[in-house]
């Protein structure tokens, strides 16, 4: 049996752009996990999460641990607290993006059905991204309003 400890647990840094900074362990793997994805992420003080966005395949869930992020949804904006549990269902109704104003970090738990093929709509950005499998290959991200007619290309 392996064991991963969400609230002490290594996390390392990681340094995405646009400011982007968290500490992030994918605990899934780590745990052997086959069916459902869990990672638990650090957010410093003022720190911004995945942008705003909503899957078609996976539902996602969050547990905060510690601290206070401010979770915005279709809904609005709300903050959270310790011990807080939220569904992200499927489809525009569960879009959503955490961000941490508090002035200490905060530290929590998301978990995710990790279904491929998956398709993941980016709000702000008017992108669709891919998931077809596991790996990085054939992943990609569009804008929305670049697609193609259907028959385009075929004889």
């Amino acid at each position: 049996m392996r064991v991963f400890n969400v609230f002490d647990g290594e996390l390392p840094e990681t340094d995405e752009p646009n400011g982007r900074r968290w500490l992030e362990a994918r605990i899934g793997p780590q745990l052997g996990g086959e069916r459902i994805g869990a990672s638990v992420y650090e957010l410093p003080p003022r720190g911004k999460f995945f942008p705003y966005h909503y899957h078609y395949s996976d539902e996602e869930w969050v547990l905060v641990l510690s601290g206070t992020p401010t979770l915005r949804t279709p809904a609005g904006e709300s903050v959270l607290s310790e011990g807080d549990v939220v569904c992200f269902r499927t489809g525009p109704e569960g879009a959503h993006t955490l961000w941490n104003d508090a002035d200490a970090p905060a530290r929590i738990l998301f978990m995710s059905s990790g279904t491929r093929p998956e398709v993941i709509v980016y709000v702000d950005s008017n992108k669709i991204g891919t998931r077809p499998g596991r790996g990085e290959q054939d992943n990609f991200n569009f804008r929305r309003d670049t697609g193609l007619e259907y028959w385009d290309g075929e004889e």
